[in-house]
């Protein structure tokens, strides 16, 4: 007798080519319950906390550009540290302080620490092609440069269109687990995918930044294999130098390979801790320290590649998996986050939100310029 079964219907594709946790009517849960719904996760925890403690300044809730972004109604979280101050926090009614939210692309900017580690000790050479680490990359990849590859600087055949529902991206969720395979097709893993990814000439002709969360795990894996260190060291190494207080959970393909792309899901807390790391230069809690405080500084003052949907509205650039504007250090995450450090003064700006239409742009410059102008100039201060 054959006992019959239904898909998971979370993350069965029901219209516009989603899962439903990711459709408009299910999102905000989807976001909010994100580390419960992903098929394969860990969670990494800190044994010693970097303890927070609250020196409000209510005034930061009544500035105009702050008001606006918490009465949204895809706001989730904000909160603004200052070293180990909480100069303001809020939440929205259904979130909280110790709720995990993911943090998307966000997860990309633990990459610039583990490459600048890399770099400072002469594992990587920022010059070198990726076929040099990876033979086994396929043509989407392997001429290209490291640098070219954490700078998102490459032109090949994978695409990240968010409105477009046959962009390659979607093919990519199933090999991580955030929705199920087509019927008939074997479930691929993070690193079968992209040493499928082809391209012929990589050279990035646009003078944009082409956005490909493609690149992070290739350098992710590029990073693994010239260490001799499992990325799953790497990120303990950084969950325990930030001190943080709830667990990271962050998720993994079928092989336990973790989404440095953009899996990762911690509290609003957490984040502020984490991003205090670049507050400081890669200083961490009991003198324990991560990245390269010199590759940190270089990252925010060499000039990267704009971003075209904010030429005219801000000026930011990317480069070695972070967004700069030569203050401040961040990088936004997919569906509503930014997290913004400012190393001259210390301090760190979060922002979760879950913007709730299918097929938004990302970033949608209309809603995530005003936001990092607003956190930029409350960081700055």
């Amino acid at each position: 007798m054959t006992i019959p079964s239904i898909a998971n219907p979370d993350l069965d594709i029901l219209f516009d080519n989603q899962p439903r946790w990711n459709l408009p009517d299910y999102r905000r849960r989807g976001f909010h319950n994100f580390h419960t719904t992903m098929r394969y996760a860990m969670s990494l925890r800190a044994p010693r906390v970097l303890p927070l403690r609250k020196q409000i300044d209510w005034a930061i809730g009544e500035r105009p550009g702050v008001a606006r972004f918490l009465a949204m109604p895809h706001f989730s979280a904000f909160v603004v540290l200052r070293g180990e101050r909480i100069l303001y926090e809020r939440y929205a009614p259904d979130f909280g302080p110790d709720r995990p939210h993911p943090i998307m692309s966000i997860t990309k900017t633990t990459l610039n620490l583990m490459l600048g580690r890399c770099v400072a000790d002469g594992l990587i050479n920022l010059d070198e092609r990726v076929g040099t680490y990876l033979p086994e990359i396929g043509t989407g990849y392997a001429e290209a440069t490291v640098k070219a590859v954490a700078d998102m600087n490459v032109a090949n055949d994978f695409s990240e269109d968010y409105t477009n529902p046959n962009a390659t991206w979607f093919a990519m969720e199933a090999a991580v687990g955030w929705r199920l395979p087509l019927a008939g097709h074997m479930e691929e893993t993070t690193r079968s995918f992209v040493c499928g990814i082809t391209g012929g000439d990589l050279a990035n002709r646009t003078g944009y930044a082409l956005y490909k969360s493609t690149n992070s795990d290739v350098l992710g894996w590029i990073i693994e294999r010239a260490s001799g260190r499992p990325l799953r060291d790497w990120l303990i190494e950084i969950v325990e130098a930030a001190g943080l207080e709830g667990c990271f959970h962050i998720t993994c393909d079928r092989e336990g390979v973790p989404l440095v792309d953009g899996g990762a899901c911690l509290s609003a807390r957490d984040l502020a801790r984490y991003g205090l790391l670049f507050a400081r230069k890669g200083e961490g809690i009991d003198g324990r320290r991560v990245g390269d405080a010199a590759f940190i500084e270089q990252t925010r003052y060499n000039p990267g590649l704009p971003f075209e949907d904010t030429r005219d509205l801000m000026r930011y650039h990317y480069i070695h998996q972070m967004e700069t504007d030569g203050t401040w250090l961040g990088h936004s995450g997919y569906g509503g986050q930014f997290m913004l450090a400012n190393p001259d003064t210390g301090t760190v700006v979060v922002y979760f939100g879950v913007l709730g239409n299918t097929g938004d742009p990302d970033p949608d410059p209309n809603f995530l310029v005003p936001l990092v102008k607003m956190m930029a100039e409350l960081a700055a201060e």
